[in-house]
């Protein structure tokens, strides 16, 4: 198969989809990898270390995504690349179309194959494809919380950890997943007093016996809610519900609630957000004020730290892309259930229910898709 990775056009986004040591276990069972020059610099990857293990180096982007049968990226395609994307193309990558509509509507358009890495569910219910970007993003909200509630960013002038004397930020976060209970783990190393709110009883109970005692669980209702938003220095958004958009926890009239200049980081941001007044925001532009509550919305947080997050990321995806090289998206796809709840758009068709559901589209079953592609 021929494989293509192109450079990330995303604002400030610097990983790759693609890393050497990838190239060199696909070469190596026959198949082309396709590199766009340039692709890896901001991970610090330079066209020679990707042509020295088996990768054709191509100028442009055009010329990737035009001889490619199969696109591996990181982030979704954006304007500018819809109009590379061909007929029975497959695309793999993370799309969160819950929060796309204009963007399900083209790839339905243009008659690809969709496979997102956010929605790949393994028989144990995880999310391995998600997990590491999960991890990532969760230890990054405190970091950049951390640096906006400093007063020259905007917000109160609090140091998470306090002082002798004066007491730690209280950080409130919303959803005890993966992202949730990183941002904790960092939080409470910093010394911060830290609360996790959370509707699954068994997951507190779990947090309460791993966390140090400086991290608290409470069940996630409005009442709790409500309370904590006025103690809290820095809420987390980390809620997720898999490939379906964010639940909105927190609207605009309960900012009155906060602190003023608290700062919310939504990490929810890329599935909708679960915080009304977020909205998608930039590492170049990453904060703004509403009703004097600093808000964080960028959606591709761990882009930030590409010599972290791409090695993170490529050591999970290689697996999933050999099989779909190896077989073909469509037998890959037959063999495996994992990869099956990868499949959100083909053939013109949303295959995925929560994005059909979202924008009131006709949904068609994967296993009814590939049933009628084998015969």
């Amino acid at each position: 198969m021929i494989i293509g990775v192109p450079r990330e056009v995303k604002q400030d986004e610097y990983r790759v989809a693609l890393v050497p040591a990838g190239v060199e276990v696909l070469t190596k069972t026959g198949h082309t990898v396709l590199v766009e020059s340039g692709a890896g610099v901001g991970t610090g990857i330079s066209d020679a270390e990707y042509a020295e293990l088996g990768a054709e180096i191509l100028p442009t982007a055009d010329a990737v995504w035009a001889r490619a049968e199969l696109i591996v990226k990181v982030k979704e395609p954006v304007e500018e690349e819809y109009p590379r994307i061909r007929p029975g193309q497959v695309l793999f990558t993370y799309f969160h179309l819950a929060a796309g509509e204009a963007l399900t509507h083209v790839l339905l358009e243009r008659g690809c194959a969709c496979i997102a890495y956010e929605t790949i569910q393994e028989a144990d219910g995880t999310l391995p494809l998600l997990t590491p970007m999960s991890e990532v993003a969760g230890r990054m909200a405190i970091q950049e919380g951390a640096k906006y509630l400093e007063r020259p960013q905007e917000g109160r002038g609090i140091l998470l950890s306090g002082v002798p004397g004066v007491p730690p930020a209280n950080i409130v976060i919303l959803g005890g997943g993966i992202v949730g209970t990183n941002a904790a783990k960092i939080a409470a190393g910093i010394g911060a007093l830290v609360t996790i709110l959370d509707v699954n009883v068994d997951r507190l109970r779990y947090l309460d016996d791993v966390m140090p005692q400086n991290v608290f669980t409470l069940y996630s209702n409005a009442f709790n809610l409500r309370k904590m938003l006025r103690e809290a220095d820095l809420l987390i958004g980390a809620v997720l519900i898999r490939g379906a958009r964010a639940p909105v926890l927190v609207n605009r009239e309960m900012l009155s609630l906060m602190k003023p200049r608290a700062v919310i980081v939504d990490v929810a941001v890329d599935q909708g957000g679960c915080v009304e007044t977020i909205r998608p925001t930039t590492h170049s532009k990453p904060i703004y004020l509403v009703d004097d509550i600093v808000h964080y919305g960028v959606t591709n947080m761990p882009g930030a730290v590409a010599g972290t997050s791409t090695y993170a990321l490529t050591n999970v995806t290689l697996p999933y892309l050999r099989r779909l090289a190896n077989l073909g998206w469509r037998e890959a796809l037959r063999r495996s259930e994992a990869l099956r709840k990868g499949l959100n758009v083909a053939e013109g068709k949303v295959t995925f229910q929560p994005v059909a559901e979202e924008f009131g589209l006709p949904y068609a079953e994967p296993e009814n898709l590939l049933l009628e592609t084998a015969t």
